[in-house]
């Protein structure tokens, strides 16, 4: 299966992208502390000048690496949204191909509180498609998208973070076919049958209004009332 027929990027045949690439694996095997510049060159192959001459500094080199990250997830993303080169049968296999060989470091960066690029720019994708997807909601939101966004960005990252306990309670090598096509049989039966009907949502979140403090002046009783109003229609 192809998951993408656009050409390499430039970038990737240059000893630039050889210590980027090698210091994602140290990162990834290492941690961030540990890993170092010199280790970071010897395994691509150049000096450790040269490597401060490319990114000047460990950190910098750790946000170049955060940087490549968000740029192949976005790539992806927009292949995804344009059907292009993607395979629709089987999205999560598409993702995992392309996501492959930076799993590892995702994971160990994500755990040690980094990748704050990688983790913005997946919030500001997920926002996109919830655009789309509240356009055809019955409802009203009841959180703003930026917070349904970054929710669901984390829970979705947890399935990286977690992919040795997730295989573990699968039952199954999370990254390998079998793994692709049960976590996708997964998604889609969660996101198809949601727990809560609208009823009880509805329930749920007046409970939560009337927990919350109100700003001066605010009328909570009307409030309440298109709440309701709105679900009953």
């Amino acid at each position: 299966m192809s998951v993408t027929t656009t050409g390499p990027d430039p970038e990737d045949l240059t000893a630039r992208a050889r210590i980027r690439d090698a210091a994602m694996r140290h990162f990834a095997e290492q941690g961030f502390e540990r890993a170092t510049i010199r280790g970071i060159a010897e395994s691509a192959g150049v000096s450790s000048g040269l490597v401060r001459h490319h990114f000047g500094s460990k950190q910098a080199l750790r946000e170049a690496c955060d940087a490549h990250l968000a740029k192949v997830i976005r790539r992806l993303n927009d292949e995804v949204r344009s059907g292009y080169a993607f395979d629709k049968a089987n999205p999560v296999a598409t993702a995992n191909t392309v996501m492959a060989p930076y799993q590892g470091y995702l994971a160990r960066a994500l755990a040690e509180g980094s990748a704050e690029a990688v983790f913005d720019q997946m919030v500001e994708l997920t926002e996109e498609w919830l655009a789309d997807a509240d356009e055809k909601r019955p409802d009203v939101p009841d959180v703003d998208r930026k917070a349904r966004a970054t929710v669901s960005t984390a829970m979705a990252l947890a399935v990286t973070v977690l992919h040795k306990h997730v295989s573990r309670g699968m039952g199954v090598d999370l990254f390998s076919p079998e793994g692709d096509l049960l976590l996708a049989r997964t998604l889609i039966d969660i996101y198809s049958h949601p727990i809560l009907s609208t009823e009880d949502a509805a329930e749920a979140g007046a409970a939560l209004d009337r927990l919350r403090p109100e700003p001066p002046g605010a009328d909570r009783g009307a409030r309440l009332r298109r709440r309701e109003e709105h679900h009953r229609d």
